[in-house]
């Protein structure tokens, strides 16, 4: 009996035995990732390894105050102005729904702030005074070739009375007088009266020139048979008297083809303190993609983008002057793609890195070179190793901004291309023959990288992605350090977040990085299914966080000249090795032109330290800087407010 129990007994262990092997072999790579998942949360939240890696942490607004974020600009206030407008959202911009935040980091409030108008790719800046400069936008979202239903295209208005101007309102009717179809003009438009021209020498009168407005217009009723393959000319409907044969309107080719976005005239100043936006004249150009840098005389130059009826602004630059708030063009033409990154250098003249987002034609304006806006003259900088490969690529000034080294990560071919760059590139402006130079390689051909300059001469590199607006699941889900002093490059902690198109990256006053925005085109590997905006906000802290404590600066002066000193109470002193002044971010489409990192002499004594500011008005912009001291650790303090006038 006993030895018949024994063998049922075993008969039942080996059952039991076989089956909880079974169920392991079915659920062991599921039980392998969990237990991979919690380990990686345990490695990743251990003081060690965020000494060595730093850590990332993820913000996630309340639902009413979400939005698909394009734009982020940190403010003096240290509040972060986080700007949608439409949002790449149709639907929004049908309905008018345009949409900002205004976020405060360290009490963790947000805002909603009324936006005037579409400031979905806007340009921004920081002004002297501390206002935001915002100019652009979108006037009408792009239409692929099989969704447009409607002929259209550009009209040239022309008027010939020289005595005064036309105002064609949106809804005219042009109608052709050869081949007889109606058009109607989709916006308002003001065309300058003709001008007289007479002979220098003689001063006789030699014929008028017709003044000229440019209007999109679109077939009255929808159909191949409204296309027009040649050009006509146009009467305008309604016109009275002398104006019926004084104002009509040209054309070429209008047809079914993709109709590309457009932009708009309005140009805004954000004020940080009144919390709103404040209307300024408009721009000379509509400019959608457009860049704005600030020139030594604290002017703001305007460039690139598309215009009113979606075509690349034909190399128009023009300049906003914040003491009269009105635009002049500037002398000569220059043509970039949209976005360029365009940097002004130390001694006053532009630097162009061949950086850009995107639209424009692959053979006009795509070289690196430097620019005197002065006289419109350029001088090429050679020795890029993958020219064809820079668009959405990134560039940022390396920190100090007094050795005047710049560093181009990543990018890729034009358009949808699939190829993208594992490279960095290097350029050091003052040599002699300046020329770029390959700088520590990526692990993958990264489009679309976000970079942020440290108080401690180091550079923030994080995500991207291998394809177009992350393609085939292609984003990338690391982040790395460069050294700018020594050239070396190690990967840190990696973000959860994917970051690829309308994404970006700012610098808080506490040293924290704060990333934002993510727009792919697919949320699967297949390319099944529509991609979904990442509204979530993600904050990476970097080592220098986790080394114990920290250097502090007591209030000092909120504003010091250039070439003037200030002095700030510490009980850190003997240990504080370095100052810098670092501009706050303005950062959309991988195109952060602000951000710069000044050294600062330095002094110390026992209970402070005075610091003092370059003379160099080009290097030192007016407006607001965040002032860092590090201590020989390498370790930065809470940045203090400092006005430059």
């Amino acid at each position: 009996m006993k030895e018949r129990s024994s063998r049922r007994r075993a008969r039942r262990i080996a059952i039991g035995a076989a089956v909880v092997l079974a169920l392991a072999g079915m659920n062991g790579p599921w039980l392998w990732r969990v237990g991979s998942e919690k380990y990686h949360d345990y490695k990743i939240n251990q003081p060690e390894y965020k000494a060595d890696n730093g850590h990332w942490d993820i913000v996630e607004f309340p639902e009413e105050y979400r939005q698909n974020t394009i734009h982020a600009a940190l403010l003096h206030t240290g509040k972060v102005l986080l700007v949608a407008g439409s949002g790449n959202d149709q639907g929004n911009f049908d309905k008018k729904k345009f949409d900002t935040r205004l976020w405060d980091p360290v009490k963790k409030t947000i805002k909603k702030i009324p936006t005037p108008t579409d400031l979905f790719c806007t340009g921004h800046t920081q002004l002297g005074n501390g206002n935001l400069l915002i100019a652009g936008g979108t006037q009408r979202y792009e239409k692929l070739k099989g969704d447009v239903t409607k002929a259209g295209g550009l009209m040239i208005v022309h008027n010939e009375d020289p005595d005064e101007p036309k105002t064609i309102p949106a809804g005219a009717k042009f109608t052709g007088k050869k081949n007889g179809k109606t058009f109607v003009s989709q916006d308002n438009i003001l065309v300058e009266k003709a001008k007289k021209v007479f002979d220098k020498r003689t001063g006789r009168f030699l014929r008028t020139e017709a003044g000229l407005g440019r209007v999109y217009v679109e077939a009255a009723r929808s159909g191949a048979k409204y296309e027009t393959g040649t050009q006509d000319n146009y009467r305008v409907e309604g016109m009275k008297g002398s104006d019926k044969r004084n104002v009509y309107g040209m054309a070429q080719k209008l047809a079914l083809d993709k109709k590309d976005f457009q932009g708009i005239k309005d140009a805004f100043e954000f004020d940080p303190v009144a919390e709103r936006y404040i209307k300024v004249d408009p721009m000379n150009e509509a400019r959608w993609y457009p860049t704005l840098t600030t020139l030594t005389d604290g002017r703001i130059l305007s460039t690139s983008g598309l215009d009113e009826i979606g075509q690349l602004v034909p190399g128009k630059n023009e300049v906003y002057d914040p003491k009269t708030k009105k635009w002049t063009y500037t002398k000569g033409i220059r043509q970039f793609p949209t976005y360029p990154a365009i940097f002004q250098m130390t001694d006053g003249r532009l630097f162009y890195s061949g950086s850009n987002a995107g639209y424009g034609p692959a053979d006009v304006g795509r070289r690196p070179g430097i620019w005197d806006l002065r006289t419109n003259k350029w001088r090429g900088v050679p020795g890029l190793s993958d020219p064809g490969l820079m668009e959405t690529s990134g560039t940022v000034e390396l920190p100090p901004a007094q050795d005047q080294k710049y560093l181009v990560v990543g990018g890729g071919g034009v358009g949808e291309s699939k190829r993208s760059s594992e490279k960095t590139r290097i350029v050091d402006l003052k040599a002699d023959e300046p020329r770029f130079v390959d700088g520590p390689p990526l692990e993958k051909g990264t489009r679309y990288p976000q970079m942020s300059t440290l108080p401690d001469d180091t550079v923030l590199i994080s995500g991207g992605s291998e394809d177009y607006r992350g393609r085939g699941d292609s984003n990338i889900h690391q982040a790395r350090i460069y050294d700018a002093g020594t050239g070396e490059m190690r990967r840190v902690a990696d973000p959860e977040v994917g970051r690829n198109y309308h994404a970006g990256s700012v610098l808080l006053p506490d040293g924290r990085v704060m990333f934002f925005g993510s727009d792919s085109l697919y949320a699967d590997k297949a390319n099944t299914k529509p991609g979904v905006f990442e509204q979530r906000i993600e904050i990476y802290s970097p080592p220098y966080l986790y080394q114990g404590s920290r250097p502090a600066l007591g209030k000092g002066p909120k504003t010091i000249a250039r070439g003037g000193s200030g002095t700030f109470p510490t009980t850190h002193s003997s240990a504080i090795k370095a100052a810098r002044l670092i501009r706050p971010s303005a950062s959309t489409h991988v195109t952060d032109i602000d951000q710069t990192s000044i050294a600062l002499d330095l002094e110390k004594s026992r209970g402070k330290v005075t610091v003092t500011v370059p003379k160099n008005r080009s290097l030192v912009e007016s407006g607001w800087y965040m002032l860092f001291v590090t201590d020989d650790q390498g370790v930065p303090s809470q940045a203090r407010w400092v006005h430059v006038r």
